[in-house]
């Protein structure tokens, strides 16, 4: 269907459209807000985006996000070499973090296995995370996938695997959110909040 704008106002809405979480209505209203912007206010948005595809690349170790070769969680010195938590993308890192639990190192697939998509384990960076593994200082891997259906895939291919590999394979604990309705939660949310359930009493044994 053409476009309702000419020219470079449905330029911009057409590339605005094309991001994720980004429909159209959503693109128009960015569209306007930036043609209703002051020239400073583009400017820094433009340099922005040049600086972020210039200067930021790939943690050579974890595949997180950093403007150096090594990102700032592999070369701290505090952190736990002996636990690695596995994360589908880099954005999984900050909601992580953001709990102030967990004091181990990271690892980033870069995506999750997902055969109608094309994506299969050797297009995600599964081998560097076997690599790192080799060493032995590693005791356990920490799985923190998405629970959907491309999040179980990939959990279950990394537990066979890391399985002989001798490290304990853990896995973060999901369910229903607090304040969640159960009618609403999907058949993947409920198993699992029925195998992380925990024990509220136990009976004592009769006389």
């Amino acid at each position: 269907m053409a476009g309702v704008y000419d020219g470079a106002v449905q330029d911009l809405i057409d590339e605005l459209g094309r991001l994720p979480g980004v429909g159209p209505k959503s693109a128009q209203r960015i569209a306007f807000h930036l043609l209703e912007a002051d020239d400073t206010e583009v400017q820094a948005l433009v340099e922005a985006l040049q600086a972020v595809k210039l200067k930021v690349k790939f943690c050579s170790i974890c595949g997180n996000v950093t403007e150096s070769d090594i990102c700032r969680i592999c070369s701290d010195p505090r952190r736990l070499d002996s636990v690695i938590c596995v994360v589908e993308e880099s954005r999984d890192i900050v909601a992580i973090e953001r709990a102030r639990e967990f004091r181990g190192r990271y690892h980033v697939l870069g995506g999750a296995i997902d055969p109608i998509g094309g994506i299969g384990p050797d297009k995600l960076r599964i081998r560097e995370l076997y690599a790192r593994l080799a060493s032995g200082e590693v005791k356990e891997v920490i799985l923190a996938m998405d629970p959907n259906v491309e999040g179980e895939a990939t959990a279950t291919y990394l537990s066979l695997n890391l399985s002989h590999m001798g490290v304990v394979v853990s896995r973060l604990a999901s369910g229903l959110p607090v304040g969640g309705d159960l009618e609403y939660a999907d058949e993947i949310t409920i198993s699992r909040a029925l195998e992380g359930r925990q024990r509220l009493h136990t009976p004592t044994s009769m006389q």
